[in-house]
């Protein structure tokens, strides 16, 4: 399949795919703590902007992101973007230039989302934060790339820590992410 077989296909479709090498994957639906950290995630990020009015904005997994230097089409679960936004096409549905891509893991999405999904992101020029987050105990990861091109790791474990999300100007405490989030024992 074509990348614009794809999306004609795609911009259809009453589910979700994302898309690469060649081939669709049909995006499955999420748990009640995914959902509830990424609800508490873009309303946090959404506050801060428009508290301090900045030029950023924040969308949800519904906001479609082309690797353009890979042809691959997925759906993060929350990407930031600060200035003008750059879409593919006139359709206003893919997005080119995020500043930050946040996932939210789970046990199907976990290896690809830490391995080859994030190798492809870091061909993406704009991306400065790749942003981790586990839905089953409270531990956030952070990415940061480096002038040099490399990426830089930190990780977070305590609830009263907080995550300071530099290319945004944000900083989100950890226990507005997991707020009302109950772990499985």
């Amino acid at each position: 399949m074509t990348p614009e077989e794809y999306l004609e296909f795609e911009r259809t479709s009453e589910i979700k795919h994302e898309y690469f090498d060649g081939e669709m994957f049909a995006m499955v639906g999420a748990r009640v703590n995914h959902n509830r950290i990424s609800s508490n995630i873009t309303t946090e990020l959404n506050n801060k902007f428009k508290a301090n009015q900045s030029p950023c904005d924040v969308f949800s997994s519904d906001m479609r992101v082309k690797i353009q230097e890979s042809s691959i089409y997925t759906y993060p679960d929350i990407v930031a973007i600060c200035g003008d936004i750059e879409l593919e096409d006139h359709h206003f549905d893919t997005l080119l230039n995020p500043v930050v891509i946040i996932e939210i893991l789970s046990s199907s999405t976990e290896a690809y989302d830490r391995g080859q999904k994030f190798t492809h992101y870091r061909r993406i020029t704009s991306l400065q934060e790749y942003i981790l987050v586990s839905q089953y105990h409270c531990q956030v990861e952070k990415y940061v790339r480096r002038d040099d091109g490399t990426w830089s790791l930190s990780s977070y474990e305590g609830m009263e820590e907080k995550l300071n999300i530099a290319s945004i100007h944000c900083e989100l405490r950890l226990s507005d992410i997991y707020y009302r989030v109950e772990f499985e024992r």
